[in-house]
């Protein structure tokens, strides 16, 4: 299999942007965290879609790689509870 990408879908920005400088993923509550393959070959981008279909496009990647973290699940612990199904589903499969 391939590199996995963890993807962040995040809720919609808010209407007046911080100049804090803070990444997109603190500045946005995550809504659903998602599985990518890399993008065609590519192991440093992930692909156009999430396993459950999704277009990756507006999604961060975020800094949690399954690859090095050995017997770990594929996402990241603190947003466990924001898993999309489908994409747990195949990454279980």
């Amino acid at each position: 299999m391939s590199e996995i990408f963890v993807m962040y879908e995040l809720d919609q920005p808010p209407a007046v942007r911080s100049s804090t400088g803070t990444s997109p993923v603190e500045g946005h509550p995550v809504r659903r965290v998602h599985a990518a393959n890399a993008a065609p070959g590519s192991s440093t981008a992930p692909g156009p879609r999430t396993l459950c279909g999704q277009d990756t496009f507006a999604m961060e990647a975020a800094d949690w790689k399954p690859s090095e973290h050995p017997g770990s699940s594929w996402y990241t612990p603190e947003h466990a509870q924001l898993v999309c199904a489908q994409c747990d589903a195949v990454m279980e499969a």
